[in-house]
């Protein structure tokens, strides 16, 4: 009971914020290229949140131009190796387990007592939905320290992408808990994978602060000058087709990665559980194909 009632004195402000605004004024703080202002930022983000730099490519932090590309900034390849199972599933991020399971009776579990319908989620898509239905599903949280890059968990073509506007809550374990329905709630960006053994979708979910959501192969999606829903189409001729490990987009703040399944496709680790961390490229699954 103490713990809920902090979490609701902790993100009921959030709904008097003016979010996009917020978020806006970080995404040109983090952009400066002053030298003595965006080092200094690096640095005091560096001790507070007790950063590695000896796992990065880079580890000068005079190298980077500002503040968002270090925040982005890459892991050296052979700390982040990918599980050597021919089906197997991979972590896409660094982050933790919020929630993982099947989806049941078209919803999903957010935080104990809250869920949330798939639907909703994939934009209001009933056709979309409908293919999940009794399908898979993992939500994996990225606090701010961690590793900002989403990659693919299985080798997929991409079929579809979905911009879809909304508030910019935070995403953070007590914003879960008390904030119904979050992730349907908040700005997203839906991306539809065919892969061999069926249908993948990776929900790179927006949150407060959160400057923008990049893909690889558009660059910036978010924010965008006109918020309103955009669906983009990407035929089998000329496709963007992802190895399993490659890098599917970045969040320039830190936000949340839903995956869901088609039905009976995979079978996740019986080692993963909320508040599990996971690091890009661990085993979390195999799939039948």
């Amino acid at each position: 009971m103490i713990n809920r009632l902090l979490s609701y004195l902790v993100t009921s402000p959030q709904y008097l914020l003016p979010q996009h605004f917020l978020s806006q004024l970080i995404s040109y703080a983090t952009q400066m290229r002053w030298p003595p202002g965006k080092n200094f930022l690096i640095r005091q983000f560096i001790r507070y949140y007790q950063i590695d730099l000896n796992a990065a490519i880079d580890s000068d932090i005079n190298s980077y131009p500002n503040f968002r590309s270090f925040f982005t900034r890459r892991l050296r390849p052979e700390l982040r190796p990918m599980a050597p199972v021919p089906n197997g599933v991979i972590s896409p991020v660094d982050g933790k387990i919020s929630a993982i399971g099947t989806i049941s009776r078209q919803m999903i579990i957010q935080a104990k007592g809250q869920y949330y319908s798939i639907e909703k989620l994939l934009g209001g898509n009933s056709n979309l939905a409908e293919q999940f239905f009794a399908g898979d599903f993992i939500t994996l949280y990225l606090a701010p320290r961690d590793y900002h890059r989403v990659h693919i968990p299985v080798t997929g073509r991409l079929r579809q992408m979905i911009y879809i506007p909304g508030w910019l809550f935070s995403v953070n374990r007590h914003a879960v808990q008390v904030i119904p329905e979050l992730f349907v709630r908040n700005e997203r960006v839906v991306t539809i994978f065919d892969t061999d053994f069926g249908l993948m979708a990776i929900i790179l979910i927006g949150a407060l602060f959160v400057g923008s959501i990049e893909t690889s192969w558009m660059g910036i999606v978010t924010p965008g000058k006109k918020r309103s829903p955009q669906t983009w189409t990407y035929p089998k001729v000329n496709s963007v087709i992802l190895e399993k490990g490659a890098e599917v987009g970045c969040f320039n703040m830190g936000s949340t990665v839903i995956i869901l399944f088609s039905a009976g496709s995979i079978s996740w680790e019986k080692n993963l559980v909320p508040e599990r961390d996971v690091q890009m490229g661990e085993l979390i699954g195999t799939y039948y194909g």
